[in-house]
């Protein structure tokens, strides 16, 4: 049976629209770190390299023999853990420059740290690009979390965080860091602003 990420990872990927606690355990990505303005070329480029890396793995059967452990399954949607640099911090306003990220697309379990190295190789060769020098294919774990789904803009996260700030606040939990992660489901190339749709997820620790 196809695996379906929208099915099968409902609570991941499709949330409420309001904060709610979760523990989310490691999985293996494909990622890509970086830093600037996500308007930039540069962005741009890092999400079609991680793509061609997730296209490549789904594509398997098609290009030459697949892992025994190969199944069929939906590419999984565009992530990113989002920081800013030290002057950043200091900045009473976003400046979207400052920004650092690690951009990474989830792979299947059967996606083993020798497959990827052989599919970043090839790719290498196949379709060259800059950018490929510096993916790397590791596993990442929010662990105990909390999350919602954001509605609307990008420019309008800062709602939806203060929500989920307080909903910290009411259930005795304390943000761990002042990173947080996106996850993209819809496509913002073909999705009009106000119809965007972004799980929004940052780590929390439960207050003694």
């Amino acid at each position: 049976m196809k695996y379906e990420w929208k099915k099968q990872d409902k609570a991941l990927y499709l949330p409420a629209v309001e904060p709610a606690i979760l523990t989310v355990p490691a999985f293996p990505y494909f990622m890509l770190q970086g830093e600037g303005n996500p308007n930039s070329e540069t962005f741009a480029d890092a999400v079609g390299v991680l793509y061609s890396l997730a296209y490549a793995v789904k594509m398997l059967p098609k290009k030459g023999p697949a892992p025994e452990s190969y199944y069929d399954y939906t590419v999984f949607p565009l992530e990113g853990i989002w920081d800013l640099n030290p002057e950043g911090r200091k900045k009473a306003v976003l400046d979207k420059d400052d920004l650092l990220y690690t951009l990474m697309i989830r792979q299947p379990d059967f996606v083993t740290a020798d497959l990827a190295g052989d599919i970043l190789e090839k790719l290498k060769t196949t379709k060259p690009h800059p950018l490929l020098h510096k993916a790397a294919f590791g596993s990442s774990e929010d662990g105990l979390s909390v999350q919602m789904l954001h509605l609307g803009s990008y420019d309008e996260e800062p709602q939806s965080f203060a929500r989920m700030e307080q909903y910290c606040s009411e259930h005795d939990l304390q943000r761990v860091a002042h990173t947080h992660r996106e996850i993209y489901i819809s496509d913002a190339r073909r999705t009009a602003p106000e119809k965007l749709k972004t799980v929004l997820r940052f780590q929390v620790s439960r207050q003694a």
